[in-house]
């Protein structure tokens, strides 16, 4: 499998990522935790409106791209699905263990150079990067 280097969708997803965590930190005064801003919506505490909007958001802005550009985003999964279902189950136990997901630890929480934050997000990059690696070179991929 060839990974494709798109720096500049990189810099502009990533600039869209920045932008929407600091909007609802400073009107929610609210981590852009995705686990945790789809657990809240799952399960309210009051607080459901802003969380359904924030995850619609993220699911209609790449809808909204392809409609503005007329060209479709790829999307191609290599993966059985049995792999990507285990896989997303697995990732739901560590965001449990680690107290938060990507997002959370690794664009809020290190942007307010939290330690707690900066130590999972170096163990879950080392740990996919060793998942990686084994999958890819020792298991041959799937």
């Amino acid at each position: 499998m060839i990974t494709q280097f798109t720096p500049i969708e990189a810099l502009l997803g990533g600039s869209l990522i920045g932008l929407s965590a600091v909007l609802l930190m400073a009107f929610h005064g609210r981590i852009a935790g995705m686990t945790g801003i789809l657990a809240g919506a799952i399960m309210p505490k009051g607080d459901a409106g802003w969380r359904v909007a924030f995850l619609l958001g993220a699911i209609a802005a790449p809808l909204l791209l392809t409609l503005v550009t007329g060209s479709p985003l790829p999307f191609a999964a290599d993966f059985p699905a049995w792999a990507i279902v285990l896989s997303g189950l697995l990732v739901g136990v560590g965001v449990t263990f680690g107290g938060g997901c990507t997002s959370g630890h690794g664009v809020c929480g290190i942007a307010r150079l939290s330690t707690r934050s900066i130590v999972a997000t170096v163990t879950f990059m080392a740990t996919t990067l060793i998942t990686v690696f084994v999958i890819r070179h020792v298991l041959g991929g799937f």
